[in-house]
C-alpha cells in the first residue's frame, strides 16, 4: 500500500510563475521606454503616463469593490494597460484624454468580460482605438513645445526625406513610446525570461516589411523599410501589444499565422489606407481571428479518433466572426483609395466657394511670389508664437475684370478646437479692413462649439479694421476689436479668434 501513487487534481505540474510577476516583467521592460519619452518630451509627458496608470488602477479597484471580487488591481496588469496606453499617446494630450481611454479599456474591455484572461482583445488596443474616435484632433496632434512639424509618415508620404537613425533612436515626432531602440532593448529582456516568444514580433516584422517591399513603391530599399517599421505602431505593437498571451493564439503555428495576419493589416492600412494608426486596428481585427486560429492550429489529442475530427469542424461562429472583421479591414483599408479624388474636389470646391464669399469682388485669384515664399518657409509649422496651434495655408490676391486688386484672401487654421482643426478663409480689403470670414473646416461640438459658423458669431468680424482681435468672455464687448465668444463653447471661440488674428499678422508683414 505503501507504493501506491498519490493521484491529486490537476494541474501536476506547478510553476512559481505568476500572474502578478509577468505583469512587472512587463513593467520592467517598458520603463526604458517611459524613460525616454519623459526625456524627450518632459512633464508632459510624465502627467499623461502617470494620469493614465492611475486611471487604469482606480477603475479595476473601483470595479472590484463595487462586484466584490478578488483584489485584482493589485496583480500589474491595470498598470501595464495604463502604462501601454499612454505610451501610444502624444505628450500634449489633454489629461482627460488619457483617463478616459484607460477608463474606456479597463472597464468595457477587460472587467464587463469577466477580468484578464476573458478579454477577447488587447485592452490597451481598444482604448487607443476608442480615443482615436472620440478625440481624433487631439490624439493625431504631435506638435511639441507648441511647434508642429510633419512626423516622419507624413515626410515619407509627400516625398521628403527622413533620418532612418534619428526615428530609431525616438526623436522623430509621435507619441511618447516612439522610441524604437528602447522598446527593442525591452523585449528582448522579455524574449529572455520567457515573458514572449518570438514567433509573433518576427512574423509581423517580417511580413509587414515585405509588403513595404512590394508595395511601398519604393522597392527594397532598406532605410526606406526601417524608417516605415520605426515610424507609427508597428514596433510597439509587435512586441508589447500583439504578443499579449489573452488574445494572442496559444501554439506556435497559430502565432506565425497571427503575427503575419497582423504584419500585412498593417501593411495595407498603412500603403493604401488613411487612418492614424494602422497597427492598433491590424491587432485588434486580429485579435477577431484567434479562435479560428486556434482551431486550425491546436493540435489534436493523442488518441483521438478521427470520426471526431471530421465531425468537430471549424465553429460557425469563428467562421463568420473572421469574415466579418477581413470585411471590415478591407473596408477600411478601400474607402479611402475609392472616395479621395471626390473628397479633393469637394475640399476644393468648398475652398472657392468661401474665397468667393468674403472677397465678393473678385473675379479671379492669383498667389503672390512674396506670400507663397513665405507660407512655404513655415513648412508646414506653427505659424508664430502668439496665436496658439495657428497655421496658414493659402494666401491669394483678389482681382476684379480689370485686374485691379480687390482684396485679399488667407486661409488660416486652428488646432485649438475643442474637436480638433478648425480652417477659415479670411477675405481682408486693401485696406486692412475684414470683409469677412468663412469656414472650410469646422467640426465642434453640436449646439455649442458649430454655433462659431453662425452669422451671430462670425459676423462680429466683418467691416472691422483692427490689427488684432480680443475674445471677450464677459458677453458685451467694448470695442471694434473685441469678439463675444459663444456660450459654453470659449474654447472653440478662442480658436477662431488665434487663427483670424495670425491671417491679419501674416497680411501686414506680407501684403502691407
Amino acid at each position: 500500500m505503501s507504493k501506491l501513487y498519490n493521484v491529486s487534481s490537476s494541474p501536476h505540474a506547478r510553476s512559481s510563475l505568476t500572474t502578478g510577476k509577468v505583469m512587472y516583467q512587463v513593467i520592467f521592460a517598458l520603463l526604458p521606454t517611459a524613460c525616454f519619452g519623459i526625456y524627450r518630451y518632459g512633464m508632459p509627458a510624465f502627467w499623461v503616463i502617470g494620469v493614465s496608470v492611475l486611471s487604469a488602477v482606480l477603475t479595476e479597484g473601483a470595479f472590484d469593490y463595487i462586484t466584490k471580487r478578488p483584489k485584482t488591481w493589485m496583480d500589474g496588469s491595470a498598470v501595464v494597460t495604463g502604462l501601454l496606453l499612454a505610451l501610444c499617446l502624444p505628450a500634449q494630450v489633454p489629461l482627460y484624454v488619457p483617463f478616459a481611454g484607460s477608463f474606456f479599456a479597463i472597464l468595457f474591455v477587460k472587467c464587463f468580460f469577466g477580468g484578464l484572461g476573458h478579454n477577447f482583445m488587447n485592452p490597451a488596443l481598444a482604448g487607443r482605438c476608442f480615443l482615436l474616435i472620440s478625440f481624433s484632433g487631439v490624439v493625431a496632434d504631435f506638435s511639441v513645445d507648441g511647434v508642429s512639424a510633419a512626423t516622419p509618415l507624413e515626410t515619407l508620404a509627400s516625398g521628403g526625406a527622413v533620418d532612418a537613425v534619428e526615428v530609431f533612436i525616438g526623436y522623430g515626432n509621435g507619441v511618447i513610446g516612439g522610441s524604437i531602440l528602447a522598446l527593442c532593448l525591452g523585449g528582448l529582456y522579455l524574449w529572455a525570461v520567457d515573458a514572449i516568444t518570438f514567433e509573433i514580433p518576427v512574423a509581423v516584422i517580417v511580413s509587414f516589411s515585405a509588403f513595404i517591399a512590394l508595395f511601398g513603391g519604393q522597392g527594397f530599399d532598406p532605410e526606406f523599410i526601417l524608417v516605415h517599421l520605426a515610424a507609427g505602431g508597428v514596433m510597439m505593437g509587435a512586441i508589447f501589444m500583439a504578443t499579449d498571451p489573452v488574445t494572442s493564439p496559444v501554439t506556435s503555428t497559430g502565432q506565425l499565422v497571427f503575427g503575419i495576419l497582423i504584419g500585412l493589416l498593417c501593411g495595407v492600412f498603412r500603403v493604401f489606407g488613411s487612418a492614424p494608426d494602422s497597427a492598433s486596428y491590424a491587432i485588434i481585427i486580429a485579435n477577431m481571428a484567434v479562435p479560428l486560429i486556434d482551431e486550425i492550429s491546436v493540435p489534436l489529442p493523442y488518441g483521438l479518433r478521427k470520426q471526431t475530427e471530421k465531425k468537430k469542424g471549424i465553429p460557425r461562429p469563428a467562421l463568420i466572426l473572421c469574415a466579418i472583421t477581413l470585411l471590415a479591414g478591407v473596408c477600411l483599408s478601400s474607402v479611402y483609395e475609392m472616395t479621395k479624388d471626390r473628397i479633393a474636389e469637394q475640399k476644393q470646391a468648398a475652398k472657392a466657394a468661401s474665397y468667393q464669399e468674403v472677397c465678393p469682388g473678385a473675379v479671379e485669384f492669383a498667389g503672390d511670389g512674396r506670400a507663397d515664399a513665405a507660407i512655404e518657409a513655415l513648412e508646414g509649422g506653427v505659424y508664430g508664437t502668439d496665436f496658439g496651434k495657428a497655421y496658414i495655408n493659402e494666401a491669394v490676391v483678389g482681382k476684379d475684370a480689370s485686374g485691379n486688386i480687390v482684396g485679399y484672401v488667407i486661409s488660416a487654421g486652428s488646432g485649438d478646437g475643442f474637436e480638433g482643426m478648425i480652417t477659415l478663409s479670411v477675405g481682408i480689403s486693401p485696406d486692412g479692413t475684414i470683409n469677412g470670414i468663412a469656414f472650410t473646416e469646422l467640426n465642434e461640438t453640436a449646439g455649442m462649439g458649430m454655433l462659431c459658423g453662425e452669422e451671430a458669431f462670425q459676423g462680429q468680424f466683418a467691416g472691422v479694421k483692427a490689427e488684432h482681435f480680443i475674445l471677450n468672455k464677459s458677453g458685451t464687448s467694448s470695442g471694434d476689436n473685441e469678439i463675444d465668444t459663444v456660450s459654453g463653447a470659449s474654447t472653440s471661440s478662442q480658436a477662431v479668434v488665434n487663427a483670424v488674428n495670425a491671417a491679419l499678422d501674416f497680411f501686414a508683414a506680407n501684403f502691407q
